[in-house]
C-alpha cells in the first residue's frame, strides 16, 4: 500500500464520521508516509507526532486514529497531528491554534 492508497482507504472510513484530513495535501501525505513507515517499523500505525514505545500494548492509545483525536477535534477542531480536523477547521471557519498533548505523561514515559 502507498500513501495515495492510505489515504483513500481511510478518508472513506473517517469522513462519515465528520473526521477530514488536513487540506494541506502535502502535510497529510507526509503523515501517511510516517503511518505506513511506522506500519513497517512496528507492525501497526502509532501516531507519527509522538514517540511509540515499541509494543502494541504499550501503545494502543496512539494507535492512529488514537484515542485523543475525538476530544481534541471536538476542542480544537484538529487533532494533535494536525492530521485529522474538521471540516468547519478546513474551510477556515475555526481559529487554528496548538493542540495540546492530551497524553498522560507516564504513558509517554512508559
Amino acid at each position: 500500500m502507498n500513501a495515495q492508497q492510505l489515504h483513500d482507504t481511510l478518508q472513506k472510513i473517517q469522513e462519515p464520521k465528520g473526521c477530514y484530513f488536513n487540506a494541506d495535501a502535502s502535510m497529510t501525505m507526509a503523515l501517511m508516509e510516517s503511518l505506513l513507515a511506522t506500519k513497517e517499523r512496528l507492525g501497526y500505525m502509532a501516531c507519527p507526532c509522538r514517540l511509540a514505545n515499541g509494543t502494541f500494548e504499550a501503545d494502543r492509545d496512539i494507535v492512529c486514529p488514537c484515542e485523543y483525536r475525538a476530544a481534541d477535534m471536538d476542542e480544537y477542531g484538529a487533532c494533535f497531528c494536525g492530521l485529522y480536523v474538521t471540516k468547519e477547521w478546513n474551510e477556515g471557519g475555526r481559529e487554528r491554534v496548538y493542540v495540546p498533548e492530551r497524553r498522560p505523561v507516564e504513558r509517554i514515559l512508559g
